[in-house]
């Protein structure tokens, strides 16, 4: 049984959650309420910034051709793949260069300029080499999300207290013991994270992609809309877009509640 102040100090964090999840959508609302009346009165062009009622009617019409649904599992399918890749690659060459300290003072200048690189820029090469096709933007994803991930897992595997290791060295454990026993545990909230960062990354560099080769996906609804210039479809692609990232993420932190409600 809990006590009377537990009781009431949980009843006040449940009150917090639900009046920041109150204020978050309150927010929504009004931008929304607003956004609609500025272009409603023409007080904003409502050619060039559209409106929430023009969005509700765009995704009708792109549901009614059977166009809505495609280019969403499009996006998403080429997102979770370079995710998936772009995070198995990330903890693995992280556990490399953890696991071999010579190595990582090889690769570590390279890392530092493949992460700073503009990879918009190798978006033709990438083109030329693999093709105008889902991989060229899987592979563009890739460039984006992997060195970012590398390097959150890396610096999280450095960070561990060294007192921890040496008490394991100091009873004779292996390295492999030190890497499962210590390291892994004390990262998981930062794999964790590296994974949310990642997802986001992954999904910028699917619209990258998308606006350089695709002819589906919500990266080709905007840059089909910016061409016939439809605001309309440009603006309610970016919205399916925030949704998209919004569900992706909160996937994430599910999986991180999970994870930690395990342990």
């Amino acid at each position: 049984m809990y006590s009377e102040e537990h009781v009431q100090f949980l009843k006040k964090i449940k009150l917090h959650k639900f009046l920041v999840l109150l204020a978050q959508f309150l927010t929504l609302i009004i931008f929304l309420t607003i956004w609609e009346l500025l272009s409603k009165y023409e007080i904003i062009n409502p050619f060039l910034y559209s409106s929430p009622i023009k969005a509700v009617q765009t995704i009708s019409q792109l549901f009614q051709s059977n166009d809505l649904i495609n280019h969403i599992y499009v996006t998403s399918y080429e997102t979770v793949i370079s995710f998936i890749l772009a995070s198995i690659i990330g903890f693995g060459v992280s556990t490399i260069l953890w696991w071999n300290r010579f190595i990582f003072e090889v690769i570590d200048p390279y890392l530092t300029v493949l992460n700073s690189l503009p990879k918009v820029a190798l978006g033709p090469l990438i083109i030329i080499w693999v093709g105008a096709t889902t991989k060229s933007i899987i592979i563009m994803a890739l460039l984006i999300s992997t060195f970012i991930s590398i390097i959150n897992i890396y610096n999280g595997f450095i960070s561990v207290d060294s007192n921890l290791i040496t008490l394991m060295k100091s009873m004779k454990a292996s390295k492999l013991q030190v890497f499962y026993k210590v390291i892994l545990p004390s990262n998981l909230h930062n794999i964790i994270n590296a994974f949310k960062i990642n997802i986001s990354m992954s999904l910028i560099g699917v619209i990258m992609g998308e606006l350089l080769v695709s002819k589906e996906g919500l990266g080709y609804l905007i840059m089909y809309g910016s061409q016939v210039f439809n605001i309309n479809l440009v603006i309610t692609s970016v919205i399916l877009l925030a949704i998209l990232s919004y569900v992706m993420y909160a996937v994430i932190v599910f999986i991180e509640k999970k994870t930690i409600k395990n342990q």
